[in-house]
């Protein structure tokens, strides 16, 4: 290789979506309603090579990420990313996993639609109380 020949390596901003997101444990549809887009959208998204900034930097704070990751990573860099963080023996590394959810919340929600159906039934027993009077 002479000094005239330049590499120019690809970038694939959607498939770095992609593979973020694999990593990060985040789905498709969660990630969509944070954008506020259809699963499908989304999808189709992951296929484009290029993605406008607006796009990228909305989709690097929800993943919380640096939007160059998603700009600048050809699949060699990422392939080392990978294999060096989950192939590493360093047992001081670790993967932090944040849902997108408050599990409390979920649990409040449940509550309350276990109490909604449980008033219903209380005034559905009564009324058929007050009839047979």
């Amino acid at each position: 290789m002479n000094a005239d020949t330049v590499i120019m390596l690809r970038v694939h901003q959607g498939r770095n979506i992609k593979r973020f997101r694999d990593i990060l444990g985040v789905k498709q549809e969660a990630l969509a309603a944070e954008l506020n887009m259809t699963q499908q959208a989304f999808s189709d998204l992951e296929q484009k090579e290029q993605i406008d900034e607006k796009t990228l930097n909305k989709v690097a704070a929800v993943l919380q990420i640096p939007v160059e990751a998603l700009k600048n990573m050809t699949d060699e860099a990422a392939v080392n990313i990978v294999a060096n963080t989950f192939n590493s023996h360093d047992t001081s590394t670790s993967i932090s996993y944040y849902p997108i959810f408050n599990p409390i919340d979920k649990v409040v929600e449940l509550y309350e639609r276990m109490l909604k159906a449980e008033q219903e039934k209380v005034s559905l027993l009564q009324e058929a109380f007050r009839d047979k009077k």
